[in-house]
């Protein structure tokens, strides 16, 4: 949790006040963009009044010298990667309550360049029309110069009571879930806490071995959906734990215009020295990548969960084309939840000479939505049968500020230590034991894990069962998805209801009808219909009454009827009545697809050769039945049956599980007419059954807990019972 939470709550509600000033002039949705431009104006202006002086010297010197790029020394001057030459200074401009909106205009074009695309971002342009518009503008600064009340400085030794990046952050989320709360629209993106990026990052960290033997390493950190930055500057900073004179390169992507302007801001007022503060960049991450080819040591990201990534489709699916060329290669998931296309992103971003780490911060849908086939799960299967996944962490709920659910971290490598190899650790962190209660809610967020993350790096190190972490081989999370099909079995039958059905049908409907223009010809063709109609009944009604529970005989029993009628109906009208004459019935004879004719001599051999195949279509397993009795000739008929999709099922067989053995075992106790359809292959190794991949997290750490004594339980109510009565003794008397 946020170190500074008392000074952040103290801040937030001065700022919620400053808004209410506005209520009645301003519309409740224009006060975030007026706010929050003003918190980042604010913090910007203490940042650079130390240096102030210094830098409008420096300008009129370089200015007079005729010198026109002046951007590098005019920041060493100001001490940061960014300056501001106008004269005055926030708190002076009040000196002019007339001119205060031309003014602060000015003041703003005065900054460099890379701050006014953040004004820009924020069109803060706009918040000061609509302020000076309704007269709230002086009253608004004036508010924000109360510095007694309102320190939104950097925090540093000498102002140990400012704000740090991350503060900053927590700052503006608790600011934007107020004032979207207050116009009923949804409270924002999960925002990540301290206690769990400071997990997830000494996680990765544990990683990077090299790291510790070269405190002057170089680092390039990443995170494709940074927010106001808290992760990538957190992890600056346990980086700088490790390897003190590390040199780290921050960059980032962001989607959202004010978060990206906090973001960018903030990482401003970090070392002037580092080249690394345009690597900031606006804009979509799954539809345009800002990095192109570049790679990165260590990855973090939290993700929004069930992110619609719609909008980013067209972009999306043309990438996923160019296959594993580009980010997208292992498959797309459902369009409702874009989490694992942020992780793709990420593997498409590692070192390809060198490791490269990632964290990730997940909801429980990537581990386990979709079915084998499905985007999902062939993305989780290219990340386990590519040995990138380390470990998941569960973390505990309500750990988050907006949200309750419960969340997982994905820990993931291009460099497994030997222990690792073609295993994956799982670490139930979510028990009591990992976490404390905070004394006082932050939104929806009741519990921080700070004091229990050393004892979970301690664990994790150590790659040892306890009853809080399982290892488990990669293929335990691996199936093959069967398809098991039963035989169609009908029963034929000529009813009067059944023939009702026959003339509902829409081909033989259609026998009365039509499409000729001219009345005469129109009505003969229809008239000719007709009597077709009543000579296909009349024909039908002269089957043999009773039930019928072969299709094949009845097949010959309509064809003789229809024979004798002189009627040779077209196929989908022959279709249509033996559809409306039949019923499933499980005690009828199955219906016969198709029958190949072989001599005996040649059965052995077929039958073993297709039993070596995976795929085998000869055999009874696989819906190809023989005969047991040969005819004269020596001839044994290979019989298919129809499918009955209303019976069709599946079965997940585990990896490395015989699926002939497992059918045996588990599917013909119970359907023993069942087969296993051939025609149901993985789409890339074409072995009958799809391939599938998930991670039931929950089952692996799953207790049995035998139910209570029944004698227990009456002994329970038998109580209850009695002190109810004795309250009623109590209440009548």
């Amino acid at each position: 949790m946020p170190d500074n939470l008392d000074n952040i709550r103290r801040i937030a509600s001065f700022l919620w006040d400053v808004a209410q000033d506005l209520h009645g002039a301003v519309a409740k949705s224009e006060n975030q963009n007026i706010i929050l431009p003003l918190v980042v104006l604010r913090r910007l202006d203490y940042a650079l009044a130390a240096t102030k002086a210094k830098v409008l010297e420096t300008e009129a010197k370089l200015k007079a010298k005729g010198l026109e790029n002046r951007h590098d020394a005019l920041c060493r001057a100001a001490g940061f990667s960014f300056y501001n030459i106008y004269p005055k200074t926030l708190d002076s401009l009040l000196d002019d309550d007339a001119n205060l909106a031309r003014r602060l205009k000015t003041y703003i074009n005065g900054f460099s360049e890379n701050v006014r695309e953040i004004f820009h971002r924020f069109r803060f342009d706009d918040a000061i029309r609509v302020l000076d518009e309704v007269g709230r503008l002086y009253l608004v600064l004036t508010r924000f110069n109360e510095k007694s009340r309102i320190n939104l400085a950097p925090k540093s030794d000498d102002n140990p009571d400012g704000l740090d990046n991350h503060e900053m952050g927590t700052l503006f989320e608790q600011l934007i879930r107020r004032f979207n709360e207050d116009i009923n629209q949804n409270p924002g993106e999960h925002f990540t806490p301290k206690d769990v990026i400071r997990l997830l990052v000494r996680l990765v960290l544990t990683l990077d071995t090299d790291l510790a033997a070269n405190p002057a390493a170089a680092r390039t950190v990443a995170d494709p959906a940074c927010g106001t930055g808290g992760i990538v500057t957190i992890a600056r900073d346990e980086i700088r734990k490790v390897a003190p004179q590390a040199r780290i390169h921050i960059h980032g992507q962001e989607i959202n215009p004010r978060t990206w302007a906090v973001c960018k801001s903030d990482l401003l007022l970090l070392e002037p020295s580092e080249p690394d503060r345009d690597m900031i960049k606006l804009g979509s991450t799954l539809a345009k990548d800002q990095f192109g080819k570049t790679t990165f040591d260590l990855q973090f990201a939290n993700p929004p969960y069930g992110y619609k990534w719609e909008a980013d489709k067209a972009a999306v699916t043309a990438e996923a084309g160019l296959g594993h060329y580009a980010r997208f290669g292992a498959g797309l998931p459902r369009i409702s939840d874009g989490q694992l296309l942020f992780l793709q992103h990420m593997l498409h971003h590692v070192n390809r000479d060198a490791p490269s780490h990632i964290g990730i911060v997940f909801n429980g849908s990537p581990l386990f939505t979709g079915e084998a086939g499905s985007g999902e799960s062939e993305i989780r299967r290219w990340i386990l049968e590519n040995d990138r996944l380390v470990a998941l962490v569960a973390l505990p709920e309500q750990m988050f500020y907006n949200t309750g659910i419960q969340t997982y971290l994905w820990i993931l490598t291009t460099k497994k230590t030997r222990k690792q190899e073609k295993r994956v650790m799982l670490f139930d962190a979510s028990g009591e034991r990992f976490w404390k209660k905070l004394p006082k809610a932050i939104g929806d967020k009741r519990r921080t894990i700070d004091d229990s993350t050393d004892e979970i790096l301690r664990q994790f190190q150590a790659w040892k069962e306890s009853d809080s972490i399982k290892i488990l081989p990669t293929a335990t999370f691996g199936y093959r998805r069967i398809q098991i099909d039963r035989p169609l079995r009908l029963c034929f039958e000529v009813t009067e209801e059944r023939l009702a059905t026959l003339q509902a049908a829409k081909p033989f409907a259609e026998l009365s009808t039509s499409k000729k223009k001219e009345k005469s010809a129109r009505e003969a063709e229809i008239a000719e219909g007709r009597q077709l109609q009543n000579d296909i009944l009349a024909a039908l009604r002269t089957l043999p009454p009773g039930p019928v529970k072969c299709a094949a005989r009845f097949d010959e029993m309509l064809d003789a009827a229809l024979k004798a009628a002189a009627l040779k109906p077209k196929k989908p009208l022959v279709k249509a009545i033996l559809d409306a004459l039949s019923d499933r019935d499980e005690t009828a004879d199955p219906v016969v697809a198709e029958t190949t004719a072989i001599h005996r001599s040649e059965l052995p051999t077929r039958i073993r050769r297709a039993e070596l195949n995976h795929r085998a279509p000869d055999t009874p397993r696989y819906g190809c039945f023989h005969l047991d009795h040969p005819d004269e000739r020596g001839m044994v008929l290979l019989t298919r049956y129809e499918s009955d999709n209303d019976l069709k099922d599946f079965e997940n067989v585990p990896l490395g599980t015989e699926i002939g053995e497992y059918f045996e075992r588990e599917v013909l106790p119970h359907a023993p007419d069942a087969w296993i359809c051939p025609d149901f292959t993985d789409e890339k190794d074409s072995e009958v059954g799809k391939v599938g991949y998930e991670i039931n997290f929950n089952r692996y750490f799953y207790t049995y807990q035998p139910p209570r004594p029944v004698a227990a339980i009456d002994e329970d109510i038998r109580k209850v019972e009695k002190n109810i009565l004795n309250m009623l003794k109590e209440v009548m008397g």
